[in-house]
């Protein structure tokens, strides 16, 4: 026993005082992944269900609601304290996931497909801000520094919770109904919230000043629209809208490769929710190794910039792949290592990114940021792909656009890189007694 904490500090290099903040977060990503876990092969077997020929349209659909609903969160925001307008936009969520429940239990089986659609959209939606505002809330109360060291162990919490919940529904979607596997996820969220609670209380204590403490828990006002203009008006924030658009606009077609050999190769609805569920067990097996082992390890050793570049350079070469070869097995491997690299490497770093900005846009324009700005490259990848597949060109037209696009990617990363550098060295400099962002 006396050996445990000194390998525990070595593996995730944990400093004194940051043990139980960890702890919570931990907790609180691990209950989030895990409600959405158990909703994700649904919804992916929903939106094979109500035909790929539609999933454009449904697309569409979920910009228009992430739109919909960035004012009402940024009014939030702007008029409510971090530890009140967390939970009550989780329970707004929550309750929706119940009326889906009761319409699967009770409504007539040819309503199957249209709650299906509108499930497929309000998931699309739910996914992206939860886990924004996790994020949000963590860049909050972390530092730059802590952030390298932390923040790839911290997502190992949403690692294993994406595991527990993808492992329940993959052993659980042929005997339990689908309206029971949702009551699932409205409990997990309620544990999401007890965390969130338990996180703000001990976050406390990473801050030396009182006053920076209190200045966090405060409500930040601001205007509702500043997460559209502050974007608009920073080329930091430009780019990482970019940043994250081309990382949407190629997942995307991955998406719909994946969607088209679902249904050819399992004709049965319960069978393909379990092969969804499957891979994203391959998935996140394989991406928590990487994050308790290396993560924190490349970031330190080779900077922000040059890590956020790895997803992209593997893109480059996996689309590369298979415009030579667009077998079934070559588009699921790079789908599952792709997955794997975004979840283990780049959505960490890519979160180090907002510790230099302004505490309004860790909120705000990360909002907007990570929901209308990843959905709007949903659009550019969904219609693209329906314009490719009209034109009677398949999967290899498709990956051979996706390698420029990646290639730019990769070009956006290393400047992103360089620009988090300056800032965080610059806030260092104005804030010589440590109290800045790059503690």
């Amino acid at each position: 026993m006396s050996d445990a904490r000194p390998v525990l500090a070595r593996l995730i290099d944990v400093r004194p005082g940051e043990g139980r903040v960890l702890a919570w977060a931990w907790a609180y990503i691990f209950a989030i992944l895990a409600a959405y876990y158990v909703l994700r092969p649904i919804r992916d077997q929903m939106g094979v269900a109500g035909g790929i020929e539609n999933l454009p349209w449904l697309f569409t659909a979920t910009l228009v609601g992430m739109l919909a609903l960035n004012l009402p969160f940024a009014w939030l925001v702007k008029r409510l304290p971090r530890a009140r307008f967390v939970p009550l936009t989780y329970r707004f969520f929550a309750s929706h996931i119940l009326l889906f429940a009761l319409f699967l239990y009770g409504a007539p089986p040819d309503w199957d497909v249209w709650i299906g659609r509108v499930f497929f959209v309000w998931l699309s939606i739910f996914n992206l801000f939860v886990v924004s505002i996790f994020w949000a809330t963590i860049v909050d109360v972390f530092s730059t520094r802590q952030g390298k060291r932390l923040f790839g162990f911290i997502a190992a919490g949403a690692t294993l919770g994406a595991i527990a919940g993808s492992s329940l529904t993959a052993g659980l979607a042929r005997t339990v109904p689908t309206w029971g596997l949702m009551l699932g996820a409205v409990a997990l969220l309620e544990v999401a919230v007890f965390a969130m609670r338990g996180l703000a209380r001990h976050a406390e204590g990473l801050h030396r000043l009182p006053s920076e403490a209190a200045a966090r828990a405060a409500p930040i006002g601001g205007s509702v629209f500043a997460g559209i203009t502050r974007t608009l008006a920073s080329p930091y924030l430009l780019n990482i809208g970019l940043f994250l658009l081309l990382f949407s606009i190629t997942s995307t077609v991955l998406y719909f490769e994946q969607a088209g050999i679902a249904k050819r190769s399992f004709p049965d609805r319960a069978a393909q929710t379990a092969f969804f569920a499957s891979v994203d067990l391959a998935v996140n097996v394989l991406t928590l190794g990487v994050q308790l082992f290396l993560t924190g390890r490349i970031t330190r050793a080779i900077g922000v910039g040059p890590t956020l570049a790895i997803l992209p350079a593997l893109s480059v070469l996996g689309f590369a792949a298979l415009a030579v070869s667009p077998t079934i097995a070559a588009i699921v491997a790079f789908q599952v290592l792709r997955r794997a690299g975004n979840f283990a490497i780049s959505r960490p770093v890519r979160e180090v990114l907002f510790t230099v900005v302004p505490r309004e846009d860790r909120y705000k324009a990360k909002s907007f940021i990570d929901t209308v700005v990843y959905r709007l490259g949903d659009q550019v990848g969904a219609w693209s792909y329906a314009g490719i597949g009209a034109l009677g060109l398949g999967a290899t037209a498709a990956a051979v656009v996706s390698v420029p696009l990646s290639a730019a990617w990769l070009a956006n990363s290393l400047w992103l890189g360089r620009e988090q550098v300056r800032r965080a060295r610059a806030d260092e400099e104005a804030t010589p007694d440590g109290h800045g962002a790059g503690i």
